[in-house]
């Protein structure tokens, strides 16, 4: 009976209100990292070269820029999402070269 007259902690009962009426999606397959001591600047774009170097630059769509603690916070958030992913669907691995499967030759 003590736990039922226990109080609820007062982070679980607080509800955030989001509103996604106006949110922009894009996609992004490159993204690039700076800062400066006080935030962090996160920029997103599309390299359509894939693993071929070439001369065209690569055209940065987005930028987020982000204070310490939030960016700790999304860390934590992705973390746990790859984490989740990788239970589910196994391994993601970030090694373009390792995920290359060789071609097989076909001798008919």
């Amino acid at each position: 009976m003590a736990d039922a007259q226990k109080p609820a902690d007062p982070a679980q009962q607080r509800q955030i209100k989001i509103e996604e009426d106006n949110a922009v999606c894009s996609y992004a397959n490159f993204c690039r990292v700076t800062g400066s001591p006080e935030e962090l600047i996160v920029d997103f774009g599309l390299n359509s070269q894939g693993m071929n170097v070439t001369d065209k630059p690569i055209e940065i769509k987005q930028r987020i820029v982000l204070n310490f603690y939030t960016a700790k916070r999304l860390l934590h958030a992705l973390h746990l999402s790859i984490q989740n992913h990788e239970k589910v669907f196994g391994n993601l691995e970030i090694d373009v070269q390792k995920r290359v499967q060789p071609q097989k030759e076909n001798n008919s």
